[in-house]
């Protein structure tokens, strides 16, 4: 008789050290083209789209995979875009809920103030996995840091400074949350929309996250709220700055405008009246 070799029997245990060695999963997100340069990175997340406005969840998608090889390339995580179809809060609420269980951490895109406050909010109560909306926090984050560098530079702090936001979106207040957060006075901070600055006991174009940013001041408008100002965050439209704006702030004025894809003022603009 001939002996045959029995299989080894798989044991939970070995299933358990099979998955326990290496990366976490067994799938990963590669990308499909070359990523090695700056130049290559600014094709794959804007190809040709830029300022176009809502055109659909179909029209996102190239900048979406875009965004998952940002994640991807600095950050080494394996993001995959999602584009829903609708523009009803709830039914948007319904479908990430549904789908969280396959991720672990959902990155909303692009979605408007005041629906992206709410998602957010409703979403981070119900998914046991981190939410956050970069268009709110992915701006915030890099405007505080770029802040902080440019204070650091012309040696002022970040308790004493004042500062201007044209803008009242989703980034705008996000950004100012923030800031509030590592220690700014709510009273040194001046934010404008299209009807002009937002202060205590407005009515005209108001809601409950303008409300939380209102202060008491009597300036009006933004070419007042600029004249003596440290520093501008542009959150707005292309243009919103003048060059007598400019030319009314504080000594070693920091304007970040921010604007996209056309900025409230451009760097020549801003170059011809202050050094």
């Amino acid at each position: 008789m001939s002996s045959q070799k029995t299989k080894d029997p798989i044991t939970k245990r070995d299933a358990l050290a099979f998955h326990a060695d290496g990366r976490p999963g067994k799938l990963e997100i590669t990308a499909t083209k070359a990523l090695a340069t700056q130049r290559d990175l600014a094709l794959a997340y804007s190809p040709g789209v830029l300022g176009l406005g809502n055109l659909g969840a179909l029209a996102s998608k190239p900048v979406m995979e875009g965004k998952a090889v940002l994640f991807k390339r600095f950050a080494d995580i394996d993001g995959v875009d999602i584009e829903v179809a609708t523009e009803d809060v709830e039914e948007f609420i319904k479908a990430v809920e549904l789908i969280a269980p396959s991720f672990g951490g959902i990155n909303l895109e692009d979605i408007k103030a005041p629906e992206s406050f709410i998602i957010e909010e409703r979403l981070k109560e119900s998914c046991d996995i981190p939410v956050m909306h970069d268009d709110q926090h992915g701006t915030a984050i890099i405007a505080a840091a770029g802040l902080l560098n440019s204070l650091q530079l012309i040696g002022k702090n970040l308790q004493d400074i004042r500062l201007v936001v044209n803008g009242a979106g989703a980034a705008a207040l996000a950004s100012v949350n923030l800031l509030k957060a590592m220690g700014m006075p709510s009273e040194n901070i001046i934010m404008a929309d299209s009807k002009g600055v937002i202060y205590r006991g407005r009515q005209e174009g108001m809601n409950q996250w303008k409300s939380g940013v209102a202060v008491e001041t009597k300036l009006r408008t933004l070419d007042e709220a600029m004249n003596g100002a440290d520093v501008f965050f542009g959150l707005s439209v292309k243009g919103a700055v003048t060059p007598d704006m400019v030319r009314s702030m504080a000594d070693n004025p920091i304007i970040f405008a921010m604007a996209n894809p056309d900025p409230e003022i451009t760097p020549e603009e801003v170059a011809a009246v202050r050094d």
